[in-house]
């Protein structure tokens, strides 16, 4: 049996020790992207979002309506800067809507 340290952590620093030592950080980053897209956009624009996927720091979201497509894509810079706040560090650095 390894011996165990016997300082005392918090479960957030032990959680986060857990998370850089497996590499989890990209997983758990496409998987926040998507939740944040829902808060910050809201209900009405998630209901035309089909699918979210986050590549390099490039968020890729695919709408159904053309329409919303092209209105969102007027404003992409502040959609961008609105994300990255929520997120609190800065993960998107490009949309691109298809």
């Amino acid at each position: 049996m390894a011996k165990r340290h016997q300082e005392h952590q918090s479960l957030g620093d032990v959680l986060k020790d857990f998370v850089s030592d497996n590499n989890l950080q990209k997983g758990l980053d496409k998987v926040s992207v998507r939740d944040v897209w829902e808060k910050v956009m809201g209900p009405a624009i998630t209901k035309y979002t089909q699918n979210i996927k986050l590549e390099r720091n490039t968020l890729f979201v695919q709408l159904t309506s053309s329409v919303l497509r092209e209105e969102l894509s007027y404003g992409t810079q502040k959609i961008i800067v609105n994300l990255n706040d929520e997120l609190g560090r800065e993960l998107v650095k490009k949309l691109v809507l298809r």
